[in-house]
């Protein structure tokens, strides 16, 4: 069983997005949701930061600190990647489509 706290789209009480900064989206094959696909966060240099599976409505959402980021998606319908940059806190959303 993964550790990671559920990939909903709800943020979990108590977040403050003025001090946070929180990278979410969805994972998406052929416009449509892709669930259990892992989801891991690279930072500005390439290195490992972070993994979750996303949801079964292929959402993910990292907790990060501000910067450059890549998001990669790795699932049964393909892999793919996008760059994200968090430019300070918030919600910071994007989409990967794996193929």
């Amino acid at each position: 069983m993964c550790g990671a706290p559920d990939q909903d789209t709800l943020l979990p009480a108590g977040t403050d997005l003025t001090k946070e900064t929180v990278l979410t989206g969805k994972v998406l094959a052929g416009g449509l949701p892709v669930g259990g696909a892992f989801v891991r966060l690279l930072d500005s240099t390439g290195e490992f930061t972070a993994e979750v599976v996303s949801s079964a409505s292929g959402d993910f959402r990292f907790f990060a600190r501000p910067g450059s980021w890549t998001v990669r998606a790795l699932s049964r319908s393909g892999n793919g990647e996008t760059a994200l940059t968090a430019d300070g806190p918030g919600l910071h959303k994007t989409e990967i489509a794996v193929a």
